[in-house]
Parts: C-alpha cells; sequence; structure tokens
C-alpha cells in the first residue's frame, strides 16, 4: 500500500465488510489531472463508470470538469450531484429515455450512424431549443468511432477487438450523415501509459484523418493511467497539443481509475479457516459479489494482515486460500501467505478497490453488502458514508 495513503487508519474502526476511500490520496491524484489540463489545454472529466461516489465529489468537482456517462442513470447523477459538463455515450439509447438523456446531457455521443439516424430530427430540435433558452449550454453530438487499433492486453476489455460492438469502424463511416455532428470519440485504451494513446492516435489519424478538420472537439476516452507513478504525463501533453494544433479541436479525456487509482481499500474479516488439502479462510467478503475483475479480468489483489502484505502461496510460514461467502464454489479471492496462522475475527485489507470495484457489486446470494466510509489521511478524520442492510436487499426485488 502506499505511504501516503491510511496514514493512521485502524482496519477496526469501520464495519466490516466496508470500501474505505482516502480523501487525501483522490486530491493527490486529481492535482496530477489538473496538471495535464493545465499544460495540455484538455479538458478532463471523471468517468463515473469507475467510480460514482457522491461523498467524493467534493474533493474532485472543483478541478475536473464534468463526468461521462454511460447511460440515462449516470447521466443524471453527474448533472445533479456532481456539476459541470455531462457527456454521455450508450451503446444504444432507449426510445423513452432519450428525450431525458439530452435534457441532463451537454454532449451525447452515438455508438452508429443507424442510432444518430434514428434520433437526429430530435436531437437537432432539442439542441435549438437549447440554444435559444441557454445559450452558454449548447448541446454538442458526436460519433464514436473504433480506430481498429488494439492497445489492451485482456480481450473482455478491448473495444478494438475483432467483431466489437462499440465504434463505428471505417469501412461503416458514413461521411455524408455528419450534418449535426460536431466531435468524434475514440476509446481504445485500458490502465495504460501515453505511449499507447500515441499509437492510437496515429492509427485514428490514418483512419479517419480526413473528416478531423470538419470537427469542433476529439474525446480520447478513458483508460488513461495518468496518475499511477512514471506515467509519461509530458508525452501525453505533447500528443494532445498536436491534435489541437494541427486539427483545431478542443480534446477531452475521460480518466476513471486515474481519479481514484491507490486511493481505496476493502476491509473484511476472516469467519472461518477450514482445511481441505490446503487452509481455506472464509472472509465475509466475495469476489463474485464485491470483487468481480477478480474472477472476469483475472485479477490479484495486493492484500495485508496487520499492516503486513500478505506473499505468494508459499512465500510466508502460512498460505491459506482466501473464500468468499456465496455458494458459487468459484468464489475464490486467491491463494496468499502470512507470518502468522490467521484466526476467526482477524481483519485483512484488500488494495486499491475504489476503481471498478464498489460501481460492480451485487447482492448475490444475499451477502451483505460493504459498508462505504471516507478517511483522510490529512487529518485522521473518519465518516461512514451508508450501511446496507436487508432492506437494501429487499427493495432489488420487490
Amino acid at each position: 500500500m502506499d505511504r501516503d495513503v491510511f496514514v493512521g487508519f485502524d482496519p477496526a474502526s469501520v464495519p466490516s465488510p466496508c470500501f474505505v476511500i482516502d480523501a487525501a490520496g483522490v486530491r493527490r491524484n486529481v492535482a496530477v489531472l489538473d496538471r495535464v489540463q493545465r499544460e495540455s489545454g484538455a479538458t478532463v472529466l471523471m468517468a463515473l463508470k469507475a467510480f460514482s461516489m457522491p461523498a467524493l465529489f467534493g474533493q474532485i468537482n472543483p478541478v475536473l470538469r464534468g463526468v461521462c456517462a454511460s447511460g440515462i442513470w449516470e447521466a443524471r447523477l453527474g448533472r445533479e450531484e456532481f456539476g459541470g459538463e455531462v457527456h454521455t455515450f450508450a451503446p444504444a439509447f432507449k426510445d423513452d429515455e432519450f428525450d431525458e438523456v439530452l435534457e441532463l446531457s451537454d454532449h451525447v455521443v452515438f455508438n452508429s450512424f443507424t442510432q444518430w439516424k434514428r434520433f437526429r430530427e430530435r436531437a437537432l430540435a432539442a439542441a435549438a431549443e437549447r440554444g435559444a433558452g441557454n445559450p452558454a449550454r449548447p448541446l454538442r453530438f458526436g460519433i464514436r468511432i473504433n480506430p481498429e487499433h488494439s492497445e489492451a492486453e485482456v480481450a473482455l476489455y478491448d473495444p478494438c477487438a475483432p467483431r466489437s460492438r462499440l465504434g463505428v469502424p471505417v469501412a461503416a463511416f458514413e461521411a455524408d450523415e455528419l450534418d449535426g455532428i460536431s466531435g468524434l470519440h475514440f476509446h481504445t485504451l485500458c490502465e495504460q501509459d501515453a505511449d499507447a494513446l500515441e499509437r492510437t492516435v496515429a492509427a485514428v489519424e490514418e483512419r479517419f484523418g480526413t473528416w478531423l478538420p470538419r470537427m469542433e472537439w476529439l474525446n480520447l476516452g478513458g483508460g488513461h493511467h495518468i496518475s499511477r507513478p512514471g506515467y509519461d504525463i509530458e508525452r501525453l501533453v505533447r500528443v494532445v497539443r498536436g491534435l489541437q494544433e494541427r486539427y483545431g479541436v478542443k480534446v477531452y479525456l475521460e480518466p476513471g481509475e486515474a481519479v481514484v487509482i491507490r486511493t481505496g481499500i476493502l476491509v473484511a474479516t476472516v469467519l472461518d479457516v477450514i482445511h481441505n488439502h490446503i487452509d481455506i479462510a472464509i472472509l465475509d467478503t466475495s469476489a463474485t459479489a464485491h470483487m468481480p475483475d477478480v474472477l472476469e479480468m483475472p485479477y490479484r489483489p495486493t492484500v495485508l494482515a496487520a499492516g503486513t502484505e500478505a506473499g505468494a502461496p508459499g512465500e510466508r510460514a502460512h498460505t491459506y486460500r482466501l473464500g468468499g461467502q456465496t455458494c458459487l464454489a468459484g468464489d475464490v479471492i486467491g491463494d496468499y501467505s502470512f507470518d502468522r496462522p490467521l484466526q476467526v475475527g482477524d481483519r485483512l485489507i484488500f488494495d486499491d478497490t475504489a476503481h471498478y470495484t464498489e460501481v460492480k457489486t451485487t447482492m448475490f446470494n444475499g451477502v451483505r453488502h460493504p459498508a462505504l466510509a471516507v478517511y483522510d489521511s490529512a487529518d485522521g478524520t473518519l465518516e461512514v458514508v451508508r450501511r446496507f442492510g436487508y432492506e437494501d436487499f429487499l427493495r432489488r426485488h420487490a
């Protein structure tokens, strides 16, 4: 765990299980993103799909200019709780939700020319009405393109994989349908550095460069690991400035993970220790319900016990398989070794679980949903923002 977050934090001070975010770490990351805005001229938005906890928005929205939303509910969350610009993209919009999407959004990005043609008349009418009544908040429209250039290492997270449903490839690009379209959007990255973006931009220019001079803005999507130590910020700045200079476009970035990377933990408790060829610790959390990327990506989180990082199997004196509380046979977080035997009641910490974790949780099996808490290493304050109970589970089904 980073030494500048969770300074003085006691895992016994929160209910278990519990997601805890360090506000000081969020401010650290946002300061890096602010540097990118100042030096590159790009507008940085926060991707709500990665993190959407309003209790932390006050640490973020004074600097970032708004949010990108993946549908109507995130758009509403951004409009009502975050403020600033709301850029909304969905693989397809529903007819009965589209007018509200227009009302909530500043940019609406379409995944296909089929969708654009279907909704164009309503979209342009809403833009004209907005322009007459609130010219300071114009409504703009864009097309998501697919540069067919893969950088993501895991197929599940590769929007440019063959036969992808995301974005318009150049062969399907309808240049004669661009009236009313003021920008293009692409998203190809997943936890990557600026060199991957630079290669992607080259692919975009090769395939779509003919139409870039017609655009007012270009959205470079997310997946940028900007606040990770060692990220090449200078290269990012150079890429963004180059696009602005060559095409006269306004550039948007939509990081999500970069806002909260290295700021969050999941606190859990050992409920039982059993043996079946290997020692197994049953926890009050779950891979499938609370940390689905552990199974989907797959991803192996760092684990801490009593302030010490757990090792690989066999590296330390005592090895355990950490298992979840659901009935899914594969609800296993992984095998870890510890300096001392695990006991019932021990608190374990799963590191770096702010992004793409809390937003993906479920109440499968009726397992207790982790509470939400905010800690601040700057002053040691702690607030439990939300506890979930049976009524929350019931409302999902009744």
